[in-house]
């Protein structure tokens, strides 16, 4: 499978058991009645909503749905967490207003009912996070002073077994979708070259969501192909750009020494550099610039 497909593969496992499997529906009313005190009553209805490339850019990692006057909004997080979070939040929640709120009411003179909305972020990557913290949208405001007039709240959630977070007793597909990721990761730290397949096999035999994994086991491991090579360009690309500003910031320097007449052994040593990296700069600078 190529990295073109992969990444046409939209969705993540994630996304797959709360918004698009089945059982989702039910998965959906056990994650919302694990975090609130109140559970939903017997027969209530979920109204799903799809809101595109704002959380995440071309993968689907987000879930939001409409259920006893709220919309529920979740992300997850496998690497570090974006402290930029609440501010997608808010462009998030107001297309999927859009959505819901149709367009002759917006321009009615009477307050216009609105379903109240929430935010998690659902982390279980590597990297030490608290057990549980919220992110602010004021945090990022440039002026700092009395209470801000909008505000928007995300809480993240650290959903690592290790973690032992409340919510995962009280939500079993949350809980096995944890211990899942868990195994997986530690067959890739062992460098298992079949890591997914395993991480099936692993989880069937021990119950870890046993049913999913032996009706989507196939597509189980392309949408894990397809979301790991997408994390992996996601580095790949920041590398990229940092490498990027470094040697813009080298050559602007390089020119400056440079035009004082330095030799390259002497700009060499001033910017602790290779001789060999400012040598192949230099080349590139005269090849650019015809110099």
């Amino acid at each position: 499978m190529t990295g073109k497909e992969n990444r046409e593969y939209k969705n993540s496992m994630f996304v797959d058991l709360f918004f698009e499997d089945a059982q989702a529906e039910e998965n959906e009313i056990s994650l919302y009645n694990a975090l609130h005190d109140e559970p939903l009553p017997p027969g209530t209805k979920i109204e799903k909503i799809r809101v595109d490339n704002i959380l995440y850019l071309n993968f689907k990692n987000d879930v939001s749905f409409g259920v006893g006057g709220k919309v529920m909004v979740f992300g997850e997080h496998q690497s570090t967490v974006n402290e930029n979070m609440p501010l997608r939040s808010l462009m998030y929640i107001g297309r999927a207003y859009e959505q819901i709120v149709p367009v002759r009411d917006r321009y009615k003179k009477k307050l216009v009912d609105l379903p109240k909305p929430e935010f998690y972020t659902f982390y279980n990557g590597e990297k030490d996070w608290a057990s549980e913290k919220v992110l602010k949208l004021s945090d990022a405001y440039k002026v700092q002073d009395g209470d801000p007039m909008l505000e928007l709240k995300v809480k993240v959630i650290n959903i690592n077994p290790a973690n032992q977070h409340g919510v995962l007793e009280k939500c079993k597909v949350l809980k096995e979708y944890g211990q899942f990721v868990d195994i997986l990761r530690a067959h890739q730290t062992k460098g298992d070259s079949d890591a997914f397949k395993h991480t099936i096999e692993e989880c069937i035999g021990a119950g870890i969501l046993a049913d999913y994994l032996k009706k989507k086991g196939s597509e189980v491991i392309n949408m894990l192909v397809a979301e790991y090579d997408y994390d992996m360009d996601i580095e790949v690309q920041r590398e990229e750009a940092y490498m990027e500003g470094r040697n813009d910031k080298l050559i602007e320097l390089l020119k400056k020494k440079l035009s004082k007449g330095k030799s390259p052994e002497e700009i060499a040593d001033e910017l602790e550099e290779s001789l060999e990296t400012v040598q192949e700069l230099i080349a590139a600078l005269k090849e650019s610039e015809n110099i």
